[in-house]
């Protein structure tokens, strides 16, 4: 499979590292082209720079292992503000806003207490990055080849949409049994203080179900979290370099491309913190109890209910997503993979739309 997906993306339209996002003129008097700039010589001439050939499999698994230190270094930075969350949402009646949440958590836990659910939250939010960025990328340029290069510039909301549903599904397959130990660890005072002793006891009272009743609900909140993360970032990268950026991107430094990563990536994440906060919160409930499902969850909680906690989220993930497309192409840069910039409009699709002579 992957042979074949590596043969189709080095023909796909992202594979264009030399592109540069420009107007695309759609009204008003068009002028004479310009003559080409040095800086789109340099640009091209970069491409033998690269470490590896946009599409191949070093891309992809370099990608993947971008998604590993940027979603597992990042959520295990935050642990003590999801632990106050996540116990805001299944007991709002004694954690009742982030600081209070804090306040009771150090004086019953103590600093230590503010760590708990590293370890499962270390390991299994770098197995959800690998498949969620790796995946991403492959997903990308498969669905690329089959919409050809025109559709690929008219519909490529819809195809950063199908591309992150699509790998987030497996994703969550491989976070499922380590949030779920997470959930208890953190939420449940007693239950178990480390990994270690979660996991058998989850096993030896509900078998392999408690770790992947949650599967389901996980995907509720996590593929429409991810769809907004992808589509708004790919769009709001666009929408800088072409309205608030003043110069191309090839004339940019990689420190100046890195800034816009960044900012690009909170204004995702905080639409993700919204859009994803009621499953989450139904995600939370569910993995502390035992024998519940999803819709009894989601009715005893309420409309009000399932907002519990979002402040906190927000700052969280709005947070951890500029940080996660920060470090991920930072290891783009590192590597010297290809970064391809937004797609810029088909000559072809230029044509048929009278735009060029």
């Amino acid at each position: 499979m992957f042979s074949s997906v590596a043969h189709l993306a080095r023909a796909n339209p992202f594979n264009a590292p030399h592109l540069q996002l420009v107007h695309d003129g759609l009204s008003g008097p068009r002028s004479p082209p310009a003559p080409p700039r040095r800086s789109r010589h340099l640009a091209a001439a970069a491409v033998e720079e690269y470490s590896c050939e946009f599409g191949s499999m070093k891309y992809y698994a370099l990608c993947g292992f971008g998604g590993v230190l940027s979603c597992g270094l990042t959520h295990t930075a935050v642990v003590p503000l999801d632990l106050v969350k996540c116990r805001m949402q299944v007991d709002p009646q004694k954690y009742k806003g982030i600081f209070n949440g804090f306040s009771i958590t150090l004086k019953e836990d103590g600093v230590r207490g503010l760590a708990k659910g590293w370890a499962p939250t270390l390991i299994g939010y770098s197995m959800q990055g690998l498949c969620k960025f790796g995946f991403y990328e492959v997903f990308k340029a498969l669905y690329s080849n089959i919409l050809g290069e025109e559709n690929t510039y008219l519909w490529r909301t819809s195809l950063y949409l199908a591309s992150s549903a699509s790998a987030e599904f497996f994703a969550d397959i491989a976070l499922a049994p380590m949030e779920a130990a997470k959930v208890r660890i953190q939420t449940q005072p007693g239950y178990a203080n480390t990994l270690r002793e979660a996991v058998p006891k989850m096993y030896k009272e509900e078998g392999l179900n408690a770790f992947y009743k949650g599967v389901a609900p996980l995907w509720m909140r996590q593929i429409p979290y991810t769809m907004m993360k992808f589509a708004c970032f790919e769009r709001t990268v666009e929408a800088l370099y072409k309205f608030v950026v003043p110069k191309p991107r090839s004339e940019c430094t990689k420190a100046e491309q890195l800034v816009v990563t960044f900012v690009a990536g909170y204004i995702a994440g905080v639409f993700c913190a919204i859009v994803s906060h009621p499953a989450d919160s139904v995600v939370s409930v569910l993995n502390k109890e035992k024998g519940s499902t999803a819709s009894q969850v989601l009715q005893r909680l309420g409309f009000r209910g399932v907002w519990k906690g979002l402040f906190a989220r927000i700052i969280m993930i709005g947070t951890l997503t500029a940080l996660q497309w920060f470090i991920y192409d930072s290891v783009k840069v590192y590597f010297r993979l290809p970064r391809p910039p937004p797609p810029e409009m088909p000559e072809s699709l230029k044509k048929k739309l009278g735009l060029t002579e």
